[in-house]
């Protein structure tokens, strides 16, 4: 294969690998079974004089300012905010929208080249690389059932330039219906859910090599 169509193998295999954590991490975000689960699991309605209608009524407004660009504000009925505890929101509302653009720029590349691969028989490239992905996130859910209180902190402080993050529960009682484990829950739903679309890759390459070599 000549050096320029290497390259763009590779570029091809970069797009799909940040399509697919930027579409785990998009349904993740956006599962919202998942934090009505906890509401029961976690015993969160024992901090909150809300019911649980109300509370994921509020749940549904944050989410839908954090995935609305032309939604600039951010009021909730039943939760005071501090201008710290808002401006987290708001640094997260960014990176939500970072993970959006990722997913829209690269996805249509990564139809192209999974179609290069169907045309020119290269499934079997996929391989190698999805062997390796999928060995990132168990490493990383190892450190996080190890020690989650310090995966946490060390996820904040790479994504996020100041401690807002850190909220005061007098000031931003939100905190207390979004408890640390509900995020270790979307942790594990990301990582699990990475994991799958990663061995749907591997197992796509290894049928396609096990029928050219029948043939």
């Amino acid at each position: 294969m000549k050096v320029k169509g290497q390259w763009l193998e590779r570029l091809g295999m970069l797009s799909l690998f940040l399509t697919i954590i930027s579409l785990a991490i998009a349904v993740t975000i956006n599962f919202r079974p998942l934090y009505a689960w906890d509401i029961d699991f976690l015993g969160i309605l024992n901090y909150t004089s809300l019911s649980k209608e109300e509370l994921l009524k509020n749940y549904e407004l944050l989410l839908g300012f954090l995935n609305n660009p032309w939604n600039q504000t951010l009021a909730l009925p039943d939760f005071p905010m501090s201008e710290a505890g808002a401006g987290h929101f708001y640094d997260v509302k960014k990176l939500f929208l970072l993970n959006y653009s990722i997913l829209a720029v690269t996805v249509i590349p990564s139809g192209l080249f999974l179609y290069y691969c169907q045309k020119n028989q290269r499934f079997w490239r996929l391989i190698r690389p999805a062997q390796w992905a999928m060995a990132v996130p168990v490493l990383f859910g190892g450190l996080m059932v190890i020690g989650f209180d310090t995966f946490f902190v060390k996820f904040h402080e790479l994504f996020f330039n100041n401690d807002d993050w850190l909220f005061n529960p007098v000031t931003d009682p939100i905190i207390n219906v979004l408890p640390e484990q509900f995020f270790m829950h979307c942790f594990i739903f990301f990582f699990v859910l990475i994991e799958g679309l990663f061995l749907l890759m591997l197992l796509r390459g290894k049928r396609k090599l096990k029928r050219s070599s029948t043939k």
